[in-house]
C-alpha cells in the first residue's frame, strides 16, 4: 500500500509537514529527488518510465502527490497518473481550478487519488469517488483506497505525534515498510514547510528493505 500522512495547517508556523512512501515494483526504473534539468523549478522523483512522478513540490511551494486507487488499472489508459503530479507542479493556476478542469478528463486515467495545494488551499480528488473537496485544516491519510479510510488509522496517529521532524517521522514511515523482492517500498519522503521555508528529505530502499542514500534539499 503506498501511503501518504499529512497534516494541513495543523500546527503553527508549519503550513504543511507530509510524509509518504511510495510502493512500486522494484523493476521500474525510477531517479531520486531531484530538481529536474528539463523543469528547474520541480522537486521531485521522477519515474523514468513514464516520465512523471507520484510526490513532488515547486519553488514557488506547490504541492501535489497521487496514489493508484487498489485495483483500478486500466490497461488502454490514455495518460500517465503520474503526470497530474507534474502538470500541477509546473501550472500557476489555484488547486480548485486545476481539479475543477480534471473532473472533464477523468476516464484518461486509470483508477487515482491526488492531493494538490497550490500554498493557499489543499484539495484532494478520486476519480472513484465524488467530486473534488477542499480539505479544512487537519491531519490526513490517504492509502490506495479512498482519503482517511480505515487502513490509515494507525499511521495517522503515529504521524500526529511526531511532528514535525524529519527523522522521527521516517521512522514513523518505517513501521507501514513493505519488504518484497518484486513489489514493495522503493523510498519514504519527508516534506516539512516552516513558514515560507520548504525542507525535503527522500530515503531509498533496496529491495530487501536496506536503506540506501538520503537526498537532503532546503530552499
Amino acid at each position: 500500500m503506498c501511503l501518504i500522512v499529512l497534516a494541513w495547517k495543523a500546527r503553527p508556523g508549519f503550513p504543511l509537514v507530509v510524509a509518504a512512501n511510495r510502493d512500486e515494483f522494484h523493476g521500474r526504473p525510477a531517479a531520486p529527488a531531484a530538481f529536474w534539468a528539463d523543469k528547474p523549478a520541480i522537486l521531485a522523483g521522477r519515474d523514468l518510465e513514464a516520465k512523471g512522478t507520484w510526490m513532488g513540490v515547486s519553488r514557488s511551494g506547490r504541492f501535489a502527490a497521487v496514489t493508484n486507487f487498489r485495483g483500478a488499472t486500466e490497461v488502454r489508459a490514455a495518460e500517465s497518473r503520474g503526470a497530474l503530479v507534474t502538470r500541477f507542479l509546473e501550472s500557476s493556476i489555484s488547486s480548485k481550478n486545476f481539479l475543477d478542469d480534471l473532473t472533464r478528463k477523468t476516464t484518461l486515467y486509470s483508477g487515482f487519488n491526488l492531493l494538490v495545494c497550490d500554498g493557499e488551499e489543499l484539495w484532494s480528488m478520486s476519480n472513484r469517488d465524488g467530486p473534488p473537496r477542499r480539505l479544512e485544516p487537519g491531519v490526513y491519510g490517504l492509502g490506495n483506497t479512498l482519503l482517511d479510510a480505515p487502513e490509515v488509522d494507525e499511521p495517522k496517529r503515529r504521524f500526529a505525534a511526531e511532528l514535525p521532524a524529519i527523522e522521527p517521522l521516517f521512522s514513523v514511515l518505517e513501521k507501514s515498510k513493505i519488504v518484497n523482492a518484486r513489489y514493495g517500498t522503493r523510498c519514504s519522503t519527508i516534506l516539512i514547510r516552516h513558514g515560507k521555508q520548504v525542507r525535503y528529505a527522500e530515503r531509498s530502499f533496496s529491495p530487501d528493505g536496506e536503506a540506501q542514500d538520503t537526498v537532503r534539499y532546503e530552499f
